[in-house]
């Protein structure tokens, strides 16, 4: 199964991505993810992609395309994957499209996840990770509090507001969305295997997928 997940910053991506990598025991390829532990690692790559992530834009193509390729030539993409936030643009998609060619791998799904930017804008300003950096379990102070306040329940370390989910920088974000991803629904809209859901509710959300896939 070779799904590729869209929606914009906030939509449930990542908790629905998990559900399927529990459904269906492929795994999880987050552009971003990936990304994150360049910057940590402070490798070249790392230090050119930290500027674009902190203010909330895109991170350039070049950045992410050759990391993306190796990725998917690792052993355990051979049963499948989800592809969570990449691609991002039109021109990420036309690429990715011949990188599959080129792999002889088959999309079986795109999924759009649909939200209204104010429940967006309530999601990511209220989300905080936990900072040891072998954990990073995401909390929310709404819907999924830590049992301590600031703690993380899993290896006690303190809850962060990463850089890039401050209001600013969010309200950027779901510009920057609007002006360059939110076109690929369109690109995808022809594909037979591309279907939009509404994601409130996770558990209704999978519930929807399920049924579609």
């Amino acid at each position: 199964m070779r799904i590729i997940l869209l929606g914009a910053p906030g939509a449930g991506k990542g908790t629905i991505s998990s559900l399927l990598v529990d459904k269906f025991g492929i795994v999880q390829l987050s552009s971003g993810d990936l990304l994150r532990t360049e910057v940590k690692r402070g490798s070249e790559t790392g230090k050119k992609a930290e500027e674009f992530m902190n203010n909330g834009a895109l991170v350039p193509d070049n950045i992410i395309l050759d990391s993306m390729r190796i990725r998917l030539n690792d052993d355990d993409c051979a049963k499948g994957f989800i592809l969570d936030g990449f691609p991002r643009t039109v021109v990420q998609a036309d690429s990715l499209k011949q990188m599959f060619a080129d792999m002889a791998l088959v999309l079986n799904a795109v999924i759009n996840l649909e939200v209204p930017e104010e429940i967006l804008l309530r999601r990511l300003t209220s989300r905080r990770t936990c900072s040891n950096t072998d954990c990073q379990a995401i909390y929310n102070i709404h819907t999924k509090p830590p049992k301590t306040a600031n703690k993380c329940d899993l290896c006690g370390n303190a809850l962060i507001q990463r850089d890039d989910e401050t209001e600013d920088v969010i309200k950027n974000r779901l510009i920057v969305y609007k002006e360059k991803t939110q076109p690929l629904i369109k690109y995808y809209s022809a594909y037979s295997q591309f279907f939009s859901v509404p994601c409130i509710d996770a558990k209704e959300c999978m519930e929807a997928i399920q049924k579609k896939l």
